[in-house]
Formats: C-alpha cells, sequence, structure tokens
C-alpha cells in the first residue's frame, strides 16, 4: 500500500536576507540578519512533512549544483530523514538561490532569483516507480525554462511529469510561483486535467480563472469561491484548496463549498511569511493524507503556516502537527 509523500521540483538555497524596511530604487535599507536555508517547494514542503510528523516517508526529487551550496541542500535532506535518491546533480550550472528579503516592518518578503540549475531541469530527472509514496507534490512552474517548454507531445514539462507520476499510480499536487497572470494561466491550464488536488493562494487561484480575486492586497472571498469553482470544473482534481491572509476556501466535487478562517497569530510572533504557504499546502495534504475531513484540514493547513510566521526562515519554527494545533488554538481564530 502507498503511504506518504514525495516532492519534485525546486530545490534552491534561500538567503533571507532581514532588512529594516523595504527601499524605493536608489533609496537604501539596512541588512540586520542573514541566514542560509533550503528553499523551494521541493524542499520546503518536504521538511515541513516530517516536521508535522517525523514517521511520515517522504521522497523527493529534483536538480541540484555539484558545489558548496548543493552540499548545503544534501544536508537538510538528510538532517530530516528525506530520501534523496531521486535528487540529481550537475556540475553544469549552480544550484538555484534566491535571494528572500524581508522587511522588519511589515513583515513582507521579496524574492530575487539566480535561476542557475532551474534551466537545465527536465521531465527526464523524475522516475516515480523508484518510490512507494502515494502523493506527488509538484513545483514550481514558471521559472524553469525547459519544464516550461513544450515536451514531446505534452504542452510543457510539467504535463510530462504528472503524466509519470499518475502512470505510477500516484495522486498528484501542483504548487504555483507567483508571478504573471498570463504565465499562470499558459502554464497551469494544461496541468488541470492530470492534478488530484490543488493547492493554491488567492491571487494564482485569481491568475487561473481570469478573475480579480485581489484589490489593493484586499482578497474578495466570494471572487475567491467563483475562482476556486470555475478552476475545479477546468480540470480533474478532487478539490480546489485557497488560502490567504484571512482564511482558507475549500471547494470539492461534489459540491461542498468550505470556509475556514485563519489563526490570530499575535503580531510580537509574526517574523515573516517566507515559506508559509508551502506549510500550508503540507499541512492541509497531511489532513487529506490521513483521511481528516476537509475542515480540519484547512484548520492544520492554517495552524502549520501560523507556526511557520514565527521566524524569517521556510520552515525552521513548524512542529507536529498536535503541537501547532495547540498553538493554534492558544492564539485562536480569526472571526
Amino acid at each position: 500500500m502507498r503511504k506518504g509523500f514525495v516532492t519534485a521540483g525546486t530545490w534552491c538555497v534561500d538567503r533571507n536576507i532581514t532588512v529594516d524596511q523595504w527601499p524605493k530604487e536608489d533609496m537604501i535599507a539596512a541588512v540586520q540578519k542573514v541566514e542560509l536555508a533550503g528553499g523551494g517547494s521541493g524542499c520546503n514542503f518536504a521538511v515541513d512533512m516530517r516536521r508535522l510528523d517525523p514517521d511520515m516517508p517522504v521522497w523527493t526529487q529534483g536538480l541540484i549544483g555539484a558545489g558548496e551550496m548543493g552540499d548545503f541542500l544534501i544536508g537538510i535532506a538528510d538532517e530530516y530523514g528525506i530520501d534523496r535518491s531521486g535528487l540529481h546533480r550537475t556540475a553544469d550550472a549552480q544550484t538555484q538561490v534566491t535571494d528572500a528579503y524581508v522587511s522588519a516592518q511589515t513583515g513582507r518578503r521579496t524574492h530575487i532569483l539566480f535561476f542557475g540549475v532551474a534551466d537545465l531541469m527536465t521531465p527526464d530527472h523524475y522516475d516515480f516507480w523508484t518510490c512507494s509514496a502515494r502523493v506527488l507534490h509538484l513545483g514550481l512552474p514558471g521559472i524553469h525554462k525547459q519544464m516550461d517548454a513544450a515536451w514531446g507531445d505534452d504542452a510543457n514539462g510539467w504535463v510530462t511529469v504528472l503524466r509519470k507520476a499518475k502512470a505510477a499510480g500516484l495522486k498528484t499536487n501542483f504548487e504555483f510561483v507567483v508571478g504573471p497572470e498570463e504565465k499562470i494561466r499558459k502554464v497551469g491550464h494544461p496541468c488541470l486535467p492530470h492534478l488530484d488536488t490543488l493547492v493554491v493562494n488567492d491571487f494564482e487561484i485569481g491568475a487561473l480563472a481570469g478573475r480579480k480575486t485581489v484589490e489593493d492586497g484586499v482578497t474578495d472571498r466570494d471572487q475567491v469561491f467563483a475562482a476556486a469553482k470555475e478552476v475545479l470544473a477546468m480540470g480533474a482534481m478532487e478539490l480546489v484548496a485557497v488560502h490567504f491572509t484571512q482564511g482558507a476556501v475549500l471547494v470539492t466535487r461534489d459540491g461542498t463549498e468550505t470556509f475556514q478562517p485563519s489563526v490570530r497569530i499575535a503580531d510580537k510572533d509574526r517574523k515573516g511569511a517566507n515559506g508559509a504557504g508551502d506549510a500550508f499546502a503540507a499541512g492541509f495534504q497531511y489532513g487529506l493524507h490521513e483521511g481528516w475531513t476537509g475542515q480540519d484540514a484547512l484548520k492544520l493547513g492554517h495552524a502549520a503556516a501560523a507556526a511557520c510566521l514565527r521566524s524569517v526562515g521556510t520552515y525552521t519554527t513548524v512542529e507536529t502537527a498536535a503541537d501547532c494545533l495547540a498553538l493554534a488554538q492558544t492564539w485562536g481564530w480569526r472571526e
């Protein structure tokens, strides 16, 4: 019987750089702290899952560089007991690096990417017959040159990887990176018929549906519900979950619609949002894997994300599922 998760796609090094404020062009900001951490959906989701449940089997596949930064990521996989036999290395380019600037003033983050091996990754780097995971968590489209392009008869390489996973008997989930709406639609739409679940944020669901779901930083929950239902109809997913600051919505193939408010984390405990989306996805997917109700899975997603917010890093303050939920109860839930 299949159990656990395999993450595939982006493994990068995050240089988490805390600045006093995000400057306007031609102005300066003062660096307060620099921390190295693993980043990307392949790394963050895998580590989050092992922190939520150290007994959950987790595999990972992807492409990293042969140098020091690649060694750093190998160390993270080994530290958390993640099976990295499918994590390829190359000397043809450096490991992908993201400078994640976090404003101490607002807690918001700005990412600047060095693509490196991201441009070299192809569907040939993936083989899902080598693991016994139940669920594939795949990302990140839009920032991988060859994966984003047509591959054989498929619209893009992401479709090819999803086909491989389905052929091997895995359930599939897809994660996006925030970017131009047209690129999200171009790469994302062909993937929808090959997904079992989709977990995205409010901007991404709006981009996929062609709806305005966020206006001046404020999420329109009704538009999110409408967009989620439209995207569900475009693909083969059993469900679509959408997370945002105030809460999350869930729509399912049988017509169920659920809203779950987020955790009311104390301002003094909020350090940065980097990795919070990955933590939500891991918590939510963990609940589904364990047979929880949709509402309870959403609660764990929010609880894991709230725990993650206590650090500028991507996963260091995520705790076990039980501890995350207990922490959420201490803070309470939004109205």
